[in-house]
């Protein structure tokens, strides 16, 4: 995940009330819509019609590998000095046609743009052209004192190109906007096609105990959950099992090697945040050891680490790790944790937590039926 400099992004371009996103809320607020509209694995994100640069920066920020194009060069030299250091590319061209070659996209992103085009369809069916299999538009747009497009005009132009067509509205979340509003704005996210094989991001966390407590860091300047709580943790990459990551993850987060034997599995748990694609996650416990004491080995991504008592937990936690620690406390092994569409990715207190424990088979192994044949010889049955 890419680090983002907003103070310095602030300083270097004009105010822009909502699409600059220098209102460190306003900003937030659009970093977890992002994260429910992207994938949760790395992907590479067209933005057109990027203006300066800043959901591109957003997008950047949180991993991807962005190309942004702009018709005017001023605006795309304004994108460029601002992505400087995220490796994002940045264009000069039309975002009907963009310049991209024979290049494909797992997300084609546009705000505010389609309802200017000459003619949307044609370029909604050339944007289609340019997604990979299993890939998304993310259409962000509106009606504002009669002009626009409308959610159900966009819908229909889509329709041809699409798998299906989720649709979220905006206008109620002023926090998106820095104030009320009582136009209509919306989001469409629209899969081209299905994916030709479900696949899920593998995640890890790791519950460092310390008797009664638990290490949790609070999330900084990342653009996503910024300033909530949340264990140590990441992603599986390619190549490692679950165990090799999250001794990476705590290695590199909080400066405690570990040994794969002091490891215990803890909780395994399916989660899908509010509007986007579910994950695998793993959740680790572990000893605290006085001779290996954590530390803040990532202060540009974490601003403290405290331990907390597992059973006085801080409601300012991220949604996703306050489930998976209740359950572990409840002694659950298994969870569902399924947000609805429109939910935070924040803890909320005041909602009834929709994290759904699922039994474990009591029946000793020596005694569940046999299913399908038995196969002597697996290398050569694989083999056939």
């Amino acid at each position: 995940m890419t680090t983002i400099d907003w103070d310095a992004a602030a300083d270097s371009f004009d105010h822009e009330p909502d699409h600059g996103l220098l209102d460190p809320a306003v900003r937030n607020a659009w970093a977890r819509r992002m994260e429910t509209w992207l994938p949760t694995a790395r992907s590479a994100v067209l933005d057109l019609g990027c203006g300066t640069g800043s959901l591109a920066l957003l997008a950047a920020g949180q991993g991807h590998r962005v190309t942004a194009v702009d018709r005017s060069p001023r605006m795309a030299a304004r994108a460029r000095a601002k992505l400087a250091g995220t490796g994002a590319e940045v264009l000069v061209g039309d975002a009907a046609r963009p310049p991209v070659g024979p290049r494909r996209f797992d997300v084609i992103l546009a705000r505010h743009v389609v309802w200017l085009l000459p003619d949307p369809e044609a370029a909604l069916r050339h944007w289609s052209l340019l997604l990979r299999p299993g890939g998304r538009l993310v259409l962000i747009e509106g009606v504002w004192g009669g002009t626009g497009l409308s959610a159900a005009r966009l819908t229909a132009l889509l329709a041809p190109f699409a798998e299906r067509i989720h649709h979220e509205p905006l206008s109620g979340d002023a926090r998106l906007w820095g104030k009320e509003v009582d136009d209509d704005r919306y989001a469409l996210v629209a899969r081209a096609e299905p994916p030709h094989r479900h696949t899920e991001v593998v995640d890890v966390h790791l519950l460092l105990r310390r008797g009664p407590e638990v290490l949790l860091a609070r999330r900084a300047s990342t653009g996503y959950a910024d300033g909530l709580l949340h264990a140590p943790s990441g992603h599986a990459e390619d190549g490692e099992d679950v165990r090799e990551a999250v001794i990476r993850e705590a290695a590199e987060e909080i400066g405690v090697e570990l040994d794969p034997d002091e490891l215990r599995v803890a909780l395994v748990m399916q989660h899908r945040g509010p509007g986007g694609d579910p994950r695998m996650g793993w959740f680790f416990e572990a000893e605290y050891d006085p001779e290996r004491p954590p530390r803040n080995a990532e202060p540009e991504k974490c601003s403290e680490l405290a331990w907390y008592r597992l059973d006085a937990l801080p409601d300012d936690m991220v949604a996703y790790c306050r489930a998976g620690l209740d359950g572990y406390r409840a002694g659950e092994r298994f969870l569902i944790h399924w947000h609805q569409d429109g939910d935070t990715v924040a803890h909320d207190p005041g909602r009834i937590a929709r994290a759904v424990p699922l039994p474990v088979s009591a029946v000793p192994a020596a005694q569940l039926p046999h299913i399908g044949p038995r196969v002597p010889d697996l290398a050569e049955a694989e083999a056939d």
